[in-house]
């Protein structure tokens, strides 16, 4: 669906991330509400203003509302608590305002070594503690750096837009951004559940043309073994 690209969000703003890295960059200088293009009408321009109202587009309600989150590379390295650097930034419900951010949000390949960007279910916190993520698991993929951005896009299409057969199984998505590599990984909540798991691997590697094997990781096992944890399935 075609959306225009100077659309004016209407998107819930979540806390400060604290952050000289904010992915999200603002959509106007402050002061200046006028869109590009835009001509400010002055008085007795009522009938303009009817047929204008009339043309605003109509919006298309997502299934489920959605929320990117930053974790701060900066803050990250001098925390003592995991965690403690993630932030809540935008919380979107409709197509135009996916639309909205992600048109102004910087892609993984404009954000600095170290960063984690999410984009979860709204209500499901990014963390293995969360009751939702804690007995599942993640399929990721990895790509050389700088090359994951369109990755990252169809990733999240393919989320919002409820392409996948076990979508009630996803929590959401995130890209880690690293010195040598970029990791594209999707959290799902029920990990003993092989066929739904193996499902929303093999589907996602189709969105993606994506050809290299993926292999699923049990969140247990992660916080257990840390990298020696091996692949629970495969696709």
């Amino acid at each position: 669906m075609a959306v225009e690209d100077t659309l004016k969000p209407v998107v819930h703003e979540e806390a400060n991330p604290n952050s000289i890295e904010n992915p999200i960059d603002r959509y106007h200088e402050e002061g200046d509400d006028t869109e590009e293009g835009e001509i400010v009408g002055g008085e007795g321009h009522g009938d303009a203003d009817e047929s204008n109202k009339s043309a605003v587009p109509q919006s298309h309600p997502l299934e489920h509302s959605w929320t990117f989150w930053f974790d701060n590379p900066t803050v990250k390295s001098k925390q003592t608590t995991w965690g403690s650097s993630l932030r809540s930034v935008f919380t979107f419900s409709t197509v135009e305002e996916f639309w909205s951010l992600y048109n102004n949000m910087r892609h993984p390949s404009k954000l600095t070594t170290g960063a984690d960007f999410y984009c979860f279910k709204h209500n499901i916190e990014p963390k293995w503690e969360d009751p939702i993520c804690a007995n599942g698991g993640k399929w990721t993929m990895t790509y050389p750096k700088d090359k994951s951005d369109k990755s990252w896009l169809y990733t999240l299409l393919a989320l919002i837009g409820e392409q996948f057969d076990h979508g009630d199984e996803i929590c959401g998505a995130v890209v880690n951004i690293r010195a040598k590599q970029e990791r594209i990984s999707i959290w799902t909540k029920n990990a003993p559940n092989e066929a739904a798991q193996v499902s929303i691997g093999k589907q996602w590697k189709e969105f993606l043309d994506y050809n290299n094997s993926i292999g699923f990781i049990i969140h247990e096992d992660a916080k257990k073994l840390d990298r020696n944890a091996k692949n629970a399935y495969t696709a």
